[in-house]
C-alpha cells in the first residue's frame, strides 16, 4: 500500500553523501573498501518512492556488493562535474549506467543549472537568435522551455534537437572514458499513453535519445540493455510505492517495485553472461 507521509521520497535514512560528492545519493552508505558493481544514474536508479530499487534487488542474486549511486534528478552535467562518484565508479569491478536524457544539460543554445539539471538558467544569443520572439526569462525548467519551443516552431526546434544529441554524444563518451570502458549501458525507455501525453515533442525518456545513439555509444561498452518499461499508474504498481500526499503526480510517473524485479532479473541475466 501507499504511504502519506508528506516529503517522503525514499525509507528514512536512505539518503546519503559519498565523500565531497553534493549530489544525494540513494542509501544507506556502504564500504567501498572490498570489491563491487556501481550503478549510476536518474530518479529509477535511485529507485524514488519505492522500498527496493533494482540495485537492492541485483545484490542477493550476484553475491557482490551493489553500491546505488542513484540521484533523483540526476542529468548528465551533474554526473560529469561531480569527481566524487565517478571516482567511485570507476574504482568500481563494473559499474553500470542508467541513459540519461539529452534534454538537462548545458550546450551552445542554454545552460542548465551544474547540480540540478532540470534547471534552465539562461539562454545563449544563439538561441536568442534562433528565436527571436521568446522572453527566455520566464522559464525555469528545461522541458517547459523545450516544448513552448517546438511548439512554436518544430523546423527551428529540429536545431535545437540537433544540437542536444551532438552534446550528449560527446559527454557521454566522456563518461565511458572516465569509467574506463568498463560499463554496461542501461536505457530504461518509456512507453504508455501517460508517456505520449506528457512526453510531447521531446518523446520518452529517455529523451532524445534515439536507439541509434544509444547503440552508437555501446559499441565503446560492454554491453547496452535496452527495456521498455511502463509508469506505475499504467502497470498497477502505484499501491505499492511509498509517497507523500502531494507525491502522487511524480510517482504516477515512475516504474514500481515489480518493474523493479524485471529490471534486476534482465540485468542478473547479462552480468552473469559477462561472467
Amino acid at each position: 500500500m501507499s504511504y502519506e507521509h508528506p516529503g517522503v521520497a525514499a525509507p528514512e535514512g536512505e539518503i546519503c553523501h559519498y565523500g565531497a560528492s553534493k549530489l544525494p545519493v540513494r542509501g544507506p552508505a556502504r564500504d567501498l573498501r572490498e570489491p563491487y558493481i556501481a550503478f549510476l544514474g536518474g530518479a529509477e536508479t535511485f529507485g524514488r518512492f519505492v522500498p527496493e530499487p533494482f540495485v537492492a534487488r541485483l545484490e542477493p542474486k550476484l553475491g557482490v556488493t551493489c553500491i546505488n549511486l542513484g540521484v533523483a534528478n540526476l542529468g548528465l552535467d551533474a554526473l560529469l562535474n561531480d569527481p566524487e562518484l565517478l571516482g567511485i565508479g570507476s574504482g568500481a569491478v563494473l559499474a553500470v549506467l542508467q541513459l540519461p536524457g539529452a534534454a538537462g544539460l548545458s550546450n551552445r543554445l542554454y545552460r542548465v543549472h551544474p547540480r540540478r539539471n532540470d534547471r534552465f538558467v539562461a539562454a545563449s544569443d544563439r538561441l536568442a537568435a534562433l528565436y527571436p520572439e521568446v522572453d527566455f526569462t520566464e522559464y525555469h525548467f528545461v522541458r517547459h522551455l523545450l516544448g513552448d519551443l517546438a511548439a512554436l516552431c518544430p523546423e527551428r526546434f529540429e536545431q535545437v534537437c540537433e544540437e542536444l544529441r551532438t552534446a550528449w554524444g560527446a559527454r557521454m563518451g566522456q563518461v565511458v572514458e572516465r569509467l574506463d570502458g568498463r560499463i554496461v549501458l542501461l536505457c530504461l525507455r518509456y512507453m504508455g499513453e501517460l508517456v505520449s501525453e506528457q512526453g510531447g515533442a521531446l518523446g520518452p525518456d529517455p529523451c532524445l535519445v534515439t536507439p541509434a545513439m544509444a547503440q552508437t555509444l555501446a559499441n565503446r561498452a560492454l554491453a547496452l540493455l535496452e527495456l521498455q518499461v511502463r509508469p506505475s499508474s499504467e502497470s498497477d504498481e502505484l499501491e505499492d510505492m511509498l509517497f507523500g500526499t502531494l507525491q502522487q503526480p511524480a510517482a504516477e510517473h515512475l516504474i514500481g517495485p515489480a518493474t523493479h524485479e524485471t529490471i534486476a532479473r534482465r540485468l542478473f541475466a547479462l552480468l552473469e553472461d559477462l561472467d
